[in-house]
């Protein structure tokens, strides 16, 4: 570990070791991706410099593991997903993403159809509307499954409401991992 001196990796991943990072004085470089930094740096073989990427990725371009654990927050767990064209309805996890009126209650009146019918949201996320500056997008994940009639009940009561709606698929659920102790 003394002699790397530059750390390639996606910025999330960078952002999510950075006390790792500058406890150890160590110059970032940010890259695509975690496995396009693995590649570059067995392409390159460049002498004090490491990459942040997953085991898979050491197993892959036969990198070595130099230190494990490095992440700021233990529980922290990235997502990623495949995205398509035709949502996928399979899964114990679901996201939509839409905009309703800007007015009082009216995200209440959203969020209120999954506490009726007993559905645990998981996260609830705004992002301005740039196309209508003072109108949101609101990210929804929630436990369930398109395929439960509740859940296509409330799907379709989310949509009367909305100006716009988008069902974004069924996965399934992290399941919490106790990290190892090193």
């Amino acid at each position: 570990m003394s002699q790397i001196k530059v750390v390639m990796s996606h910025p999330q991943a960078i952002a999510q070791c950075k006390k790792f990072l500058q406890k150890n004085n160590l110059e970032v470089q940010p890259c695509y991706d975690t496995a396009g930094a693995a590649k570059l740096l067995t392409e390159a073989k460049t002498a004090g410099v490491a990459v942040i990427a997953g085991k898979k990725c050491a197993d892959i371009y036969g990198l070595s593991i130099l230190k494990e654990n490095i992440e700021d927050f233990p529980s922290n767990q990235t997502r990623f997903l495949i995205l398509a064209r035709k949502a996928k309805s399979q899964g114990d996890k679901c996201s939509i993403v839409f905009s309703i009126k800007h007015q009082p209650g009216t995200l209440c009146q959203v969020l209120r159809l999954f506490s009726e019918h007993n559905i645990n949201l998981t996260r609830i996320e705004s992002r301005p509307d740039k196309a209508h500056p003072g109108e949101y997008f609101f990210l929804l994940d929630f436990e369930g499954s398109r395929r439960e009639a509740k859940i296509k009940k409330i799907l379709n009561q989310v949509k009367k409401q909305a100006h716009f709606f988008r069902f974004l698929g069924c996965y399934r659920k992290i399941r919490p991992q106790i990290p190892a102790k090193s």
